[in-house]
C-alpha cells in the first residue's frame, strides 16, 4: 500500500506495517523526509504534481494520506484510473475546505461554532456585530497548528485575507469567538465495510496554537458529554463515508453551573496529534488502527492499557543534536516511551513525542513534561 506524503505521520505507519506483513511505500516530498529515512520504497516527487503521483499509486494496491493537501485534480485523476483511495475523495473534501465542513456538519445537526461566509469587509463586520466581537478568521484550506487563523476585532485586520479571497473566490470562513472551557478530541476509525471503533475522549493542551500535551482519557470528564462526542464523532465518520482515522477535535463549552457540551472546531481524516497516546497506551494504536481500516482488515479493540497516559510533544529548540539528550531521558526514566521522527531540529517545530502511563496523573504530567523539556533544552537536570 501506498501513502502520499513522508511526513512523521507516514513514518509512524512503518512498523504496524512490517509487523501486518503490510508493504508500504511513501511519496515523499524529498529523501531527507521523515518517512523516507525508515521506509525503503519512498520515492521523490510533488504532491500536486498528477502524472507523478499517477506513477506512484498505480504501483499500490491501496492508497491513504499523511496529510490533507493533495489537489483535488490530483484525486480525480487517481479515481478515474481505478485507484483505491481511503478516505475518498468526496470525504476528505470536507478535511480540506473548512467552509464545506461547517456547511455540513450543519446540515447534519452536529454542534458548530455560529459561523458565515465572508468575502467582504461589509460581510466580517455584519457578522461581528450579530454574533459579537472578537470573531475567529480562517482560510478555508491550508491551516494547521494555529496557521491560518486569527482572532480578530474588526474586519481592518483582515484586509489582505479578504483581498486574496476575492481574488480566487474561495471567502474566508468567520465564527463567533467560543469562550470554551478546554479542547478535546475524539478519535475514531472507520473501515469501507462500515466497521467502526473509538478511543476514549481526551483533553489536548495547546500552547501558541501547537498542541503540547494530551491527557487520555480527558481527566473529570462528564459521562454523558463523554458519550455525546463519541457519538458524534462516529456519526460523522458515517455520514461523511470516512475510511481510516479520524480525529474530531472539540472545544468544550457551558455556563458555570449549566451542564457542559461541545462544540467541533476541526476535523482531520489522518493520524493525528490527539492520538499519539494510542501508540503505548492502548491495545491498538492509531497507526495500526488506520492501516486495518484503509486495507478493510478487522479493526483492533481501542482499549487503554491503563488508568491514564500522557502524551508530551518535543519541540525544536536550541539543542541542534537530539541524541544525547534523548538517551539521558531514556535513562533517567525508562518507563518514558520516546518516539522521535528524524527531523532536523527548528525552533517550535514537532521533533516528536514521549508517552507515560500510570495511575497517578499529576505524577505522569510531570514526568512527560521533563522529558520533553529536557530533548528540547529547557531543562538540564
Amino acid at each position: 500500500m501506498g501513502i502520499i506524503g513522508g511526513g512523521q505521520l507516514a513514518r509512524m505507519c512503518a512498523g504496524p506495517a512490517a509487523e501486518l506483513g503490510i508493504t508500504l511505500s511513501v511519496l515523499a516530498e524529498s529523501d531527507e523526509a521523515s518517512a523516507a529515512l525508515v521506509v525503503p520504497s519512498s520515492p521523490v516527487a510533488d504532491h500536486t504534481e498528477a502524472d507523478a503521483v499517477h506513477a506512484f499509486a498505480r504501483h499500490c494496491d491501496v492508497v491513504t494520506f499523511d496529510h490533507e493537501h493533495v489537489p483535488p485534480h490530483v484525486l480525480e485523476l487517481l479515481v478515474a484510473e481505478g485507484v483505491q483511495l481511503h478516505p475518498r475523495p468526496e470525504a476528505l473534501t470536507y478535511a480540506q475546505d473548512k467552509l464545506a465542513m461547517r456547511e455540513r456538519l450543519t446540515e447534519l445537526g452536529i454542534p458548530c461554532p455560529r459561523w458565515a461566509r465572508a468575502s467582504t469587509s461589509a460581510d466580517v463586520t455584519a457578522f461581528g456585530d450579530q454574533v459579537g466581537w472578537p470573531v475567529v478568521a480562517k482560510t478555508p484550506r491550508g491551516g494547521y497548528d494555529g496557521k491560518g487563523v486569527r482572532v480578530v476585532g474588526g474586519s481592518s485586520e483582515l484586509a489582505d485575507w479578504l483581498e486574496r479571497a476575492s481574488t480566487d473566490g474561495t471567502g474566508l470562513l468567520v465564527e463567533e469567538w467560543v469562550p470554551f472551557r478546554r479542547e478535546l478530541a475524539v478519535l475514531v476509525a472507520r473501515s469501507p465495510s462500515g466497521q467502526a471503533a473509538a478511543w476514549p475522549v481526551v483533553e489536548t493542551v495547546q500552547t501558541d496554537g501547537v498542541c503540547t500535551e494530551v491527557l487520555a482519557p480527558a481527566p473529570d470528564l462528564d459521562v454523558g458529554l463523554s458519550s455525546s462526542a463519541v457519538h458524534a464523532a462516529l456519526r460523522v465518520a458515517g455520514a461523511l463515508d470516512v475510511t481510516g482515522v479520524l480525529a474530531v477535535e472539540l472545544f468544550e463549552v457551558g455556563e458555570d453551573g449549566g451542564d457542559p457540551s461541545f462544540v467541533v472546531n476541526e476535523l482531520a481524516m489522518r493520524p493525528h496529534n490527539s492520538g499519539h497516546w494510542t501508540m503505548d497506551g492502548a491495545v491498538t494504536g492509531q497507526f495500526e488502527q488506520h492501516l486495518r481500516a484503509v486495507l478493510d482488515l478487522p479493526l483492533g479493540s481501542p482499549r487503554p492499557h491503563g488508568r491514564w497516559t500522557v502524551m508530551a510533544n518535543v519541540l525544536g529548540g536550541d539543542l541542534p543534536d537530539l541524541y544525547p539528550a534523548y538517551r539521558h531521558v531514556m535513562a533517567h526514566d525508562p518507563e518514558v516511551k520516546v518516539h522521535m521522527y528524524g527531523k532536523g531540529v527548528r525552533p517550535g517545530r514537532k521533533l516528536g513525542h514521549v508517552n507515560v502511563l500510570g495511575d497517578d496523573l499529576g505524577d505522569l504530567r510531570a514526568r512527560a513534561g521533563h522529558a520533553a523539556d529536557y530533548i528540547r533544552g529547557v531543562v538540564t537536570e
